[in-house]
């Protein structure tokens, strides 16, 4: 089961951030998603609609902070990633669209 978590915004809209398994085979940590949407349901539509078929929320364990809020809410598609954090570290990376997620090229065998 993926860590995530919601966060209700004034204007009755949510964000969502999921961290789940990374896709490709050679990095061990995962990625950490946000999604902006109307309710919880249509962002986890969303993911789903990009293929990404298994994911649930279950629980609030890992919410979205302050600073996630903001990217998400001032990306054009409200709909982005980049590493997890592993071992309470947080990643000095920018945040990606979702397009560059999905559309990685397979790793070579």
């Amino acid at each position: 089961m993926a860590a995530g978590g919601f966060c209700k915004l004034p204007n009755g809209t949510v964000v969502v951030a999921l961290n789940l398994p990374s896709p490709a085979a050679d990095t061990p940590a995962g990625v950490r998603v946000l999604v902006h949407a109307q309710n919880r349901a249509r962002a986890l539509t969303r993911l789903r609609n990009l293929g990404l078929r298994a994911v649930y929320l279950r629980g609030n364990t890992a919410p979205p902070t302050p600073d996630e809020i903001t990217a998400v809410l001032h990306h054009p598609d409200g709909l982005i990633w980049r590493t997890a954090s592993t071992g309470g570290v947080l990643p000095v990376e920018l945040w990606h669209p979702i397009r560059a997620l999905i559309n990685r090229p397979a790793a070579p065998a």
